[in-house]
C-alpha cells in the first residue's frame, strides 16, 4: 500500500491522519464550511501533509450518519459524495465508509493509560458487550461487542434520536415547550452543544428568566465559575445524558462498561463526576441492580474517532470483521 488516510468527519470539523503501521499520523483538523466537498478537504489535508494524491490507495472516512449505498449525505454539515465518483476521482482502489461512532467505538480497543476518566467504580462483565456514547455536535451512540477471536466488533445505530425521557416533573416541563418548539424530542435535541443552547434557552423561558448566554462555550464556563443557574442547567444535561445512557445499556446489554465520548464532558470531567449523571444512570425503578457494577468511564484521548476509522481499515484490508 501506498499512503492509506483516515478521516473522522463531524458537523463542524473534519479530521484527516495517514495510517502507517497501525497508527495514526500527521494528524490535521480542517474546518468543513471552508471546502465545498470532502475531496477538496483532502487534496488540502495532502498538499499539507507533503503527500501526492496520486499515491494514495485506500481510505476509511468516519461520517455521522447511517451508512449505505452509492450515496452519503453527511449529518449537520453541508458535505455529500458518491462513492463510486469519489474513488474515481481520488484514483482509489479502497474507500471504506463506516458510522462515525461505530469508529469511535473502535478507538476504544486503542486507549492508552491515562486516556479513561472513572466516573462509576465497577467489574466489566466477560463477553458483554459495551456502550460508547457522546454528546458533541450530535449525540452519537454505538456498541462495541467482543469476538470469540479477541477482536472486537462495532455495531452502528442511530441511538441519539431516540425519545427524550421525562423522569421528573421539571424535565415534563422541559419536555412540553421542546415539543411545542420542535415536535418530535429526540435525546440529541438536549444531548449535544446545541442542545445544551436550547437546554437553557428553554430553561430561562421555563423560568421567566433573560437567556444571557448565547454559547455552549458560555453556559459551560458560566457553570464552571460558579454561576447557579447555569450550574443547573448542566447539571440538568448530566442527568439526561445519564437516563440515556441507562436506557441505552438495559437495551444492549451492556454489562461490559460505558464510555462517554465526544467533545463536551471531557471539557468539564470533575463537574460531571459529582453530578447526578450516576443516579439517573441507574434510576430504573426494579431493575436499578443491574447496574451494580457496570462501570463508566469518560474518554479523554484525543482523537479516538481517527483510531477507530484506522482499525476498521486495517480490518477490512486483512478481510476480518469490523464496524459500518
Amino acid at each position: 500500500m501506498k499512503t492509506a488516510l483516515v478521516g473522522d468527519i463531524g458537523g463542524t470539523n473534519a479530521r484527516f491522519a495517514l495510517w502507517r503501521d497501525q497508527r495514526i499520523d500527521s494528524v490535521r483538523v480542517l474546518p468543513t464550511q471552508e471546502y465545498p466537498r470532502p475531496e477538496d478537504a483532502i487534496r488540502a489535508y495532502l498538499k499539507g501533509v507533503g503527500q501526492e494524491v496520486e499515491d494514495l490507495e485506500a481510505v476509511c472516512l468516519a461520517c455521522a450518519g447511517p451508512v449505505s449505498g452509492d450515496e452519503f449525505v453527511f449529518t449537520n454539515n453541508h458535505w455529500r459524495l458518491s462513492r463510486q465518483a469519489f474513488c474515481k476521482e481520488l484514483g482509489l482502489s479502497e474507500l471504506l465508509l463506516i458510522n462515525d461512532f461505530s469508529a469511535m467505538a473502535l478507538g476504544m480497543t486503542r486507549l492508552r493509560a491515562g486516556e479513561l476518566v472513572d466516573i462509576c467504580p465497577g467489574q466489566s462483565a466477560p463477553g458483554r458487550a459495551r456502550l460508547v456514547i457522546g454528546p458533541g455536535t450530535g449525540l452519537g451512540v454505538a456498541t462495541l461487542v467482543p469476538l470469540a477471536d479477541g477482536r472486537w466488533q462495532a455495531l452502528p445505530g442511530e441511538g441519539g434520536h431516540v425519545c427524550l425521557p421525562i423522569g421528573s416533573r421539571r424535565e415534563a416541563a422541559l419536555w412540553e415547550r421542546l415539543h411545542a418548539k420542535l415536535g418530535h424530542v429526540n435525546a440529541e435535541a438536549v444531548l449535544s452543544g446545541g442542545g445544551l443552547l436550547e437546554l437553557y434557552r428553554t430553561s430561562c423561558s421555563l423560568d421567566d428568566k433573560a437567556a444571557t448566554l448565547t454559547t455552549p462555550a458560555e453556559i459551560t464556563a458560566a457553570a464552571l465559575n460558579g454561576d447557579a443557574y447555569a450550574k443547573s442547567v448542566l447539571e440538568q444535561f448530566c442527568v439526561w445524558l445519564g437516563r440515556i445512557a441507562g436506557d441505552n445499556v438495559l437495551t444492549t446489554g451492556a454489562q461490559g462498561g460505558v464510555y462517554i465520548a465526544g467533545g463536551i464532558v471531557p471539557r468539564f470531567v470533575e463537574f460531571f463526576a459529582r453530578s447526578g449523571f450516576a443516579q439517573s444512570f441507574r434510576d430504573k425503578g426494579g431493575m436499578s441492580r443491574y447496574f451494580d457494577k457496570v462501570p463508566v468511564w469518560v474518554v479523554t484521548a484525543e482523537y479516538p474517532g481517527l483510531e477507530g476509522a484506522g482499525v476498521a481499515l486495517q480490518s477490512l484490508l486483512e478481510g476480518a470483521p469490523g464496524g459500518q
